[in-house]
């Protein structure tokens, strides 16, 4: 078995690769920066790779390599974490920098899409278990938030339409993992009420103490994603499940 993280430089996804890294699993992250500490403490079974998700060019080139397929080569089961994401930009639309726009819907989307297909092609054969951290926020409209409710949303229908081609060895899941004490949070709360009026909600589950802890929820996370029943709710939210 081997995963394959997005992200894994903060927030979440470093709690995700350090959860699989921690049980034995070899993880190959993908971001733009690096993470020293895991590969410090997992040299053996961590790999990385230095890419902007948001930049399409950059990531085709990638993907046209044989880089992918090598890491995967001879693995009998393989997990993608579509973690990388992120919420700008905020606002209404006159308020919205189209190139800001672009690079939103190249990450939160076209990256995870174009990611889990590279995926099933260079792993066949082997079992493949997609995860799309995905939001409340893809199946509840916010004010300010069309961006990040929209691609959030394609995530879901994405994954609703690969579970209905019932190909062999595939299972995926879009799952909301809960509102979690991250730097994307700090973010939303240094935003302008007036480019996202509901910003004093997550100012108040900040200061109640009401954000999930990034690695507790990691470790829920992974162990749905590691058991017998996942992909059997194609859109989910980690708070709901049992």
């Amino acid at each position: 078995m081997k995963a394959i993280v997005t992200g894994h430089t903060k927030g979440l996804g470093a709690s995700l690769a350090y959860n699989l890294l921690a049980r034995g699993v070899p993880v190959l992250g993908v971001a733009r920066t690096r993470a020293p500490k895991l590969a410090a403490e997992f040299p053996e079974l961590f790999d990385e790779v230095e890419l902007d998700l948001a930049d399409g060019t950059a990531l085709a080139q990638w993907l046209d390599g044989h880089a992918l397929a090598d890491y995967l080569d001879g693995t009998g089961a393989v997990l993608l974490l579509n973690n990388a994401g992120m919420v700008s930009p905020v606002g209404p639309l006159e308020q919205q920098d189209p190139q800001a726009v672009l690079r939103a819907v190249a990450l939160n989307v076209a990256a995870p899409l174009a990611l889990s297909a590279a995926v099933a092609r260079a792993s066949s054969g082997a079992q493949r278990r997609i995860l799309h951290i995905s939001s409340g926020a893809g199946r509840n409209a916010y004010p300010g938030w069309s961006v990040y409710c929209g691609t959030k949303a394609a995530l879901d229908h994405h994954a609703r339409a690969v579970a209905m081609d019932e190909q062999h060895g595939v299972r995926i899941c879009s799952l909301a993992p809960g509102v979690i004490d991250t730097g994307m949070q700090a973010e939303i709360r240094a935003t302008p009420t007036a480019s996202f009026p509901m910003r004093q909600r997550f100012v108040d589950l900040k200061e109640t103490g009401s954000l999930a802890d990034a690695d507790e929820c990691a470790e829920r996370l992974v162990d749905y994603l590691l058991g017998a029943g996942y992909g059997d709710e194609v859109v989910a939210d980690l708070r709901s499940l049992g």
